[in-house]
């Protein structure tokens, strides 16, 4: 039987400049995350942001025409800019920024129209990271909405900050390493949540009530570039949770797919 799931992934999209190669690629969270999770048959995947309407979002918009992706909420602002970041890879493939490396545009602008925030309502998750600059928005609506909240905290460790809100999140996702994976664990305990800690070569762990689930990485022959990486892991475990996988099984789904993206420049091919 096939569970359709009502997705919406937030709102970052941009354009990826890869300093070494000169190649513009789409990319941000939601893009990435909405790419992958459209691979998945029983979930129905949409994306909210916004894009300027320069050659970037352009490119945007056509590299997922041909994907199972429902682009009603992607607004276009003629006259803004796309937002881009500027990304440097090491010989081992791993991507570094520098302080100048995000050009935020109309990423950074955009705020939730009333359209906006019914079509949050209506949907059963919602993918969004902790930096968007409408999180809290986000947060306050999942708070009176049935909606499951699914948010990259990326390399946020001021985790004790979060207890105020950790009752509205259902799925917690960060990268981290070895040392936080203690709170996380007492955190489960606390909470009702999915807790996921993403530990790159050494695969990825996850709590729930205090029960611990790892998995390890899936070893590719030659990482080209680490762009995406976590978004792919991140909508491959949520997608198979959504859709009635167990916890080791959805971890083991997003390992495999998280090995993809490490081989290819780019979040999505």
């Amino acid at each position: 039987m096939i569970i359709v799931v009502d997705i919406l992934a937030m709102d970052c999209l941009c354009a990826d400049v890869f300093d070494s190669t000169g190649a513009i690629l789409p990319g941000g969270e939601a893009l990435n995350f909405a790419a992958i999770a459209s691979e998945f048959p029983a979930v129905s995947v949409s994306i909210m942001g916004a894009i300027g309407g320069d050659e970037y979002g352009a490119a945007i918009l056509k590299s997922i025409e041909n994907k199972r992706i429902d682009r009603s909420f992607i607004h276009v602002f003629p006259d803004a800019d796309t937002a881009t970041h500027r990304i440097y890879l090491t010989p081992e493939g791993d991507r570094y920024f520098k302080p100048d490396s995000w050009n935020g545009g109309v990423h950074d602008t955009y705020r939730l129209s009333g359209s906006d925030r019914s079509r949050i309502m209506r949907a059963d998750a919602v993918f969004i990271t902790y930096d968007s600059p409408n999180f809290a928005d986000v947060l306050e609506l999942r708070k009176r909405g049935k909606f499951a909240l699914a948010v990259d905290f990326n390399v946020f460790r001021d985790l004790e900050s979060l207890t105020p809100i950790l009752d509205y999140i259902d799925y917690f996702m960060i990268s981290g390493n070895e040392s936080l994976l203690p709170e996380f664990c007492e955190l489960s305990k606390r909470f009702g949540g999915v807790f996921n800690v993403t530990l790159a070569e050494k695969g990825s762990v996850t709590y729930r009530a205090g029960r611990e689930y790892r998995t390890s990485a899936v070893p590719v022959e030659k990482v080209v570039d680490t762009t995406g990486c976590g978004d792919s892991y991140h909508a491959a475990f949520l997608c198979s949770l959504l859709a009635g996988s167990d916890i080791s099984s959805a971890m083991s789904a997003a390992s495999r797919t998280a090995s993809r993206t490490l081989a290819h420049l780019g979040g999505f091919e």
